[in-house]
Formats: structure tokens, C-alpha cells, sequence
């Protein structure tokens, strides 16, 4: 079996003002914090003899190499990554940053917020602009509905409601 895989569709680069500030944050933790820590324990490791049988100077290395590639992947996604802090002109439609509240077929209502890639977060309902619920949404208004091919299969959800200011307890 080959381990050739396709390559992934590039994710949109955009992102909230907040997941901007924290991606910052965690970029910050890892370079000001974290490495430094690491990079001792490493030495401490090190100065400990023989490296070839030294099971903390491996794993520090490769806690470092690990830290390392998330500090490359962060400035480079940084540097790419668009802002968007504005609400759109129509805000009656669903735009990337809307709070949307839709309706299934059963009845159940579930919110979502439309996101950058980076910023997903299942737990509190945000999902990427690039996702297919979020695709088939967007330019939806209060009261359309639409079908959408979710991994479940198909589905068909109505909009209910679309904000662009957190609703309250998020």
C-alpha cells in the first residue's frame, strides 16, 4: 500500500481579529516560553553522558523539533492570513464571522459561526468557511433553506436566524 496521498485544497486565508490575536499568542508562548524551556532541559539532558541510550535527550529533541515546526507553520500562516474585522455591507446574509441559527430536518435547531480554517472549533460551533455546510450557506438570508452533502449524507437545513455580534453565552 502507497502512502501518496493527494494534496489537501489550500484553506482560505482568512481569519477573525480574535483567532488572529491568539494565533499571536500561541505563536508568542512557544518562541518567548515554551522553547526556552525545552531548549535547557535539552542541555541538562545532554550534559547527562551518553545520548544514545539517554531516553529524556530523545524526547526533548524531539519536543523541540515538534515546537519548531509549529513556530514555522505559525509565521508562515501569519504572514498569509487576511484579517477580517468588518461586517459585511448586507448583513441580513451569511458572510464570513455570521452566527447563524439553523433548523434540520427533525426540527433541532443548531447555531454555527462561520470561521477562518484556523480558528475551528467544533465544541463551540465554529466551523470553517471552508466547510460544506458553511460553503452551501453562505448568501443565504433568514428563512432560505438548503440541501448540503455532509459526510452523514445529504441534509437539508433552514436558516433561522443570522447574526454578526456574539449571541449571548459565547
Amino acid at each position: 500500500m502507497s502512502r501518496w496521498r493527494p494534496a489537501a485544497a489550500p484553506s482560505t486565508a482568512v481569519i477573525t481579529a480574535e483567532g488572529h490575536r491568539r494565533l499571536r499568542e500561541q505563536l508568542d508562548l512557544l518562541w518567548r516560553v515554551r522553547r526556552p524551556e525545552v531548549v535547557t532541559a535539552l542541555a541538562a539532558a545532554a550534559a547527562e553522558g551518553d545520548r544514545s541510550e539517554n531516553a529524556e535527550y530523545t524526547y526533548r529533541k524531539k519536543q523541540l523539533g515538534e515546537i519548531d515546526r509549529r513556530l514555522r507553520y505559525l509565521t508562515k500562516r501569519l504572514e498569509s492570513l487576511k484579517v477580517v474585522d468588518a461586517m459585511p455591507a448586507d448583513t441580513g446574509a451569511v458572510y464570513f464571522g455570521a452566527w447563524i441559527l439553523v433548523d434540520d430536518e427533525d426540527g433541532e435547531s443548531r447555531r454555527y459561526r462561520i470561521v477562518g480554517p484556523d480558528e475551528t472549533d467544533p465544541q463551540r460551533g465554529w466551523i470553517s468557511l471552508d466547510s460544506p455546510l458553511a460553503r452551501a450557506a453562505l448568501g443565504k438570508r433568514e428563512g432560505d433553506a438548503f440541501e448540503v452533502q455532509l459526510p452523514a449524507g445529504p441534509a437539508r437545513f433552514e436558516i433561522a436566524q443570522i447574526r454578526y455580534d456574539a449571541p449571548s453565552g459565547d
